[in-house]
């Protein structure tokens, strides 16, 4: 089981930084390299065509850079965290997009202007074609992903239902390497050229199966996870507490999240991020959900020795990221539960805790917050009621500095719902909190 590490890095390479620097040189070396490649390869059979290959070869490096934003690699995840990566997915998917579309349409354009025939006519030839028929239907796959994935159409899909289409990505993958594999021009231009795809290929595939499938089956393989008991906290929560085998051997820390599933109280594919409300131990972990939605809701009615499938843990919502003796921890409803963990660790400084709720009777487990504050010499101030009935925003400028007034010196964790967590970072950058200072996680998993 991770310790939490009490080094504060104050003036020293956070560990995201690092990370962030890391990710960049392997992008921008590996752009040199394709842009060395595209150079000694020569030109197409026309200017049109040699701009194509150009996209074509893009297009290759951004669906490798795919597979690693969403491979899960500890390293990566706990210094960067699920939620920025998933959004890094996100735009290069829709960099991706285009990419594939314009070299498309320009591969379509070339041959027609070599031929001297119309577009349509160049593409129904084309497509019989098995190398470029391969390529149009990885294509056809990207811009079905791409229009489901739009906010207006996720909106009105259901997760499962998203998730699963989102999934076809990966037969876009296969078929994009065949595709790629047949084209002599992109993999045997040289000998260079042919090592160079083929191992990042085998790199990102690997990245990929290992941090998708070997690792989450591996470990729960070894540690047989199992519910131990169902505790109510409230009409609408409830902590699910589970144990397994060599949990000391479980590279978890406090503020982290694992993805759920119980497969024999539920169907397989269901699943859900929750975040750890205790601090991990070799005797179990606990999860604290409101229900908020089915599977959530139907946690209560979980029986005992029920077998739990984990993934994780994820996120980068931890004290590994810590710069300052002092901390700051900003709470929003069932958003106290990673905070809560991360009150068990024994981090040096004094800590400050803001939890926000509607009255009391919402604050979930409010007892304990406030035992494990009291033990650590800290503060809790809990936030109920209305906004309106505050006067000015509770995570206003002049409220945060009137509650922590040495709130520019603390790191400062944010974690509840959205619109909370908005209000809480525009306040500390009106108070120009240092952007080092401040770890805010969004959990979800699209």
């Amino acid at each position: 089981m991770a310790t939490a590490n009490n080094t504060v890095r104050a003036g020293s390479v956070l560990p995201v930084d690092a990370a962030r620097w890391a990710m960049w040189a392997f992008v921008i070396a590996n752009a040199v390299i394709v842009e060395a490649l595209f150079v000694s390869a020569g030109e197409g059979k026309n200017g049109v065509l040699t701009v194509a290959k150009f996209f074509g070869l893009h297009a290759a490096l951004l669906l490798l850079f795919q597979l690693l934003l969403v491979a899960r690699l500890p390293w990566l995840d706990r210094r960067i965290g699920m939620d920025r990566l998933t959004v890094w997915h996100r735009w290069v998917g829709f960099t991706l997009l285009w990419t594939v579309l314009t070299h498309a349409t320009l591969v379509v354009l070339g041959y027609a202007t070599l031929d001297d025939t119309s577009m349509g006519k160049t593409f129904v030839a084309l497509s019989g074609v098995p190398a470029s028929l391969l390529g149009m239907l990885a294509a056809a796959v990207v811009v079905m992903t791409g229009a489901i994935s739009t906010r207006g159409v996720r909106r009105r899909l259901r997760y499962e239902v998203w998730h699963g289409l989102h999934l076809l990505l990966y037969i876009a993958l296969g078929l994009a390497f065949v595709h790629q594999l047949q084209e002599t021009t992109t993999f045997t231009s040289s000998a260079f050229a042919t090592a160079y795809w083929w191992i990042l290929w085998l790199f990102a595939f690997g990245a990929l199966l290992t941090g998708r499938v070997v690792v989450p089956v591996w470990r729960n393989a070894y540690h047989r996870f199992t519910v131990t008991a169902v505790v109510p906290e409230s009409h609408d929560v409830v902590s699910v507490h589970v144990t397994g085998r060599h949990l000391d051997k479980l590279p978890a820390r406090a503020g982290q999240f694992c993805i759920w599933r119980f497969p024999g109280h539920n169907h397989w594919w269901p699943a859900n991020p929750f975040s750890l409300s205790a601090a991990p131990s070799p005797q179990g972990l606990r999860l604290t959900a409101k229900a908020a939605g089915t599977a959530s809701a139907g946690l209560r009615d979980l029986r005992v020795g029920t077998r739990a499938y984990v993934e994780g843990p994820y996120g980068a919502f931890t004290s590994l990221h810590r710069s300052r003796p002092g901390a700051l921890l900003i709470a929003g409803g069932v958003g106290i539960t990673p905070v809560r963990a991360m009150l068990e660790e024994e981090t040096t400084g004094d800590v400050v805790v803001l939890y926000r709720v509607r009255d009391e009777a919402d604050a979930v487990l409010l007892d304990e917050v406030r035992h494990l504050v009291a033990r650590r010499g800290g503060r809790l101030h809990l936030l109920t009621g209305r906004t309106a009935e505050f006067g000015a925003p509770p995570f206003g400028p002049e409220n945060l500095r009137r509650l922590v007034p040495d709130v520019t010196g603390r790191d400062v964790y944010v974690c509840g719902p959205p619109a909370m967590t908005a209000a809480v970072l525009s306040g500390l950058r009106e108070l120009r909190v240092p952007a080092r200072q401040v770890h805010a996680e969004r959990f979800g998993l699209a």
